[in-house]
């Protein structure tokens, strides 16, 4: 690439290192890799140079690799399954084309995010992610604070991610149950269950099969292509078919807002919400070989891929919706159900809605992964409660099982709300949304900041945006605060107490707490990234 966007980082204060079988030329001179007594598990001498400038020991195996980091990104989003099975709000709030048009307004705007993400990314690839570079860009005085803060949100939001990847397999299931058993009552307690037993897999994969995690992903890449393409090809054969006037220009408010307008900006949440966790290869950072030119990659290129996947698939099950009120009004609770059945034979019914749960559950299962990577950073940079027990590598599997065994336990005690109220549950779950907007707002906002005052004082890239970079920020600094304010609406106009959106009173309790913790005890023994970055120019910012 030669202008915007410079993937081999020229800008007049980065190095350029271009990689050279197992050597690395760093500024013109050859140097070998594996020469160097100081390597470990896997890093590369540019690696190993991230590493030491921020001030981090090597303790994870990298076992990543160019395309299996593709793969793990592709799978942790899977836009176009979780677009199947998350559309509900958009149906009720734009109807057919509002859920269209909004995924093609968030899939742009969201871009902006996306190269944001890939740039910090490469400026420092640790798997602290948006908390380490907020501790990094921030203005001096407000670096702890800030990063604190910011942690506390990525942490909650990552965790609820977890738990809402459960929620969604146990109910699609519950679902398909209905599919084939007209007279089976769905119970909250029967979810629960469900997400018990998924969280053990999941829990149980992460810890004995992490070094097989690599190869797993290039494997579920075939599967998420071949699932893809069987789908789309289902629906363009046996599928009704609405007009296209239908698709692309009837707007419907569901709602009850006084305004169309005001419609589609509530219903553009599942759009946002397919859109999310980009930044989750950020967060494998320490286990990707070559990582500040990897992972920047793997997210730009996953995004790209799965929202052209998850805008074809879109097109195809919007023509298909024979009916939009028997859809959202279906037993099973899952318009996409609806689509199915109504135009296949049960049997396809089942074989379909199968794939898409293994399509899921592995998403969950990259899903723990990441975020007990984010856990376990947090944790050694003294941000969280416990937190040298939190951050504990097993020094044979090189994991850090007690994160991926806190994460696992949260994702349970969560579930045990959907008991007494599936309401409060998916109230905590959108959580997930709103911190890791706040996360990407801040994060963003920060770099902007340094770039814009300070460049010199910006870490190397060897991915960068180049002179792009303030407009890129901007823009996407605009978006996520945008997107940021819109996922507090309920969905209806007419607010009840099981239609309130109560992730507004969970996300001020969460950073209510968060600050008080700070206050009293998080000051004293939080510190930041930033304290022990190794490089002469952050010294002179602090």
């Amino acid at each position: 690439m030669s202008s915007a966007i410079d993937v081999e980082g020229k800008s007049p204060y980065q190095e350029s290192a271009t990689p050279i079988g197992n050597k690395y030329a760093i500024d013109g001179i050859v140097e070998d890799e594996s020469s160097d007594a100081s390597l470990r598990y896997g890093e590369t001498r540019m690696d190993h140079k991230d590493m030491h400038r921020m001030g981090k020991n090597q303790e994870l195996m990298r076992m990543f690799r160019s395309f299996s980091t593709f793969s793990f990104t592709i799978m942790i989003q899977a836009t176009w399954e979780f677009l199947l099975c998350a559309n509900t709000q958009g149906l009720v709030n734009g109807g057919l084309a509002g859920l269209f048009w909004s995924y093609v307004w968030t899939y742009l705007g969201f871009s902006l995010i996306i190269l944001s993400l890939a740039e910090m990314a490469s400026m420092a690839p640790t798997s602290g992610g948006q908390y380490h570079w907020v501790s990094e860009f921030a203005p001096p005085q407000y670096q702890k604070s800030l990063s604190y803060l910011t942690g506390w949100m990525s942490t909650m939001s990552w965790q609820a991610g977890v738990a809402s990847g459960g929620f969604l397999i146990g109910t699609v299931i519950q679902g398909l149950i209905t599919v084939n058993d007209t007279s089976y009552e769905p119970k909250p307690w029967h979810g629960t269950l469900l997400i018990f037993a998924i969280t053990l897999i999941v829990f149980n994969l992460n810890i004995w099969f992490a070094r097989g995690l690599p190869m797993f992903q290039n494997l579920l890449l075939v599967l998420h292509v071949f699932g893809f393409t069987t789908i789309i090809i289902f629906l363009w054969v046996v599928g009704r078919v609405q007009p296209a006037s239908a698709v692309f220009t009837r707007f419907e408010n569901r709602g009850g807002w006084n305004s169309m307008g005001l419609s589609l900006m509530i219903g553009q949440i599942n759009a946002i919400y397919v859109a999310i966790c980009s930044d989750a290869a950020a967060h494998m950072s320490e286990e990707v070989k070559d990582a500040g030119l990897v992972v920047p990659r793997a997210i730009i290129c996953s995004y790209v891929v799965n929202g052209l996947m998850g805008l074809v698939l879109l097109i195809t099950y919007l023509f298909c919706i024979p009916s939009i009120d028997d859809a959202l009004s279906d037993a099973t609770g899952y318009p996409f159900l609806y689509v199915f059945r109504s135009s296949m034979s049960t049997g396809a019914v089942n074989a379909l809605t199968t794939l898409i749960l293994v399509l899921v559950a592995s998403s969950n299962i990259d899903f723990c992964t990441s975020a007990s990577r984010q856990a376990y950073a947090f944790a050694r940079d003294q941000g969280l409660p416990f937190s040298s027990w939190i951050s504990w590598v097993h020094p044979k599997l090189q994991v850090p099982t007690y994160a991926i065994g806190l994460t696992s336990a949260i994702t349970i005690a969560l579930s045990l709300i959907n008991i007494g109220s599936a309401t409060a549950f998916n109230a905590i779950i959108s959580l997930q949304l709103v911190s890791l907007m706040l996360t990407y707002a801040v994060s963003i906002g920060c770099v902007l900041i340094k770039r814009v005052l300070h460049p010199e004082l910006l870490p190397q890239a060897r991915w960068s945006l180049g002179r792009f970079g303030v407009a890129v920020n901007v823009g996407g600094l605009t978006y996520a605060v945008f997107a940021f304010f819109w996922c507090f609406w309920p969905g209806p106009a007419t607010v009840e107490l099981k239609t309130f959106n109560w992730s507004v009173l969970i996300f001020v309790a969460v950073a209510v707490g968060s600050t008080t913790m700070y206050i009293f005890k998080g000051r004293f023994v939080y510190k930041g990234p930033v304290a022990l970055v190794q490089t002469g120019r952050m010294r002179t910012m602090m």
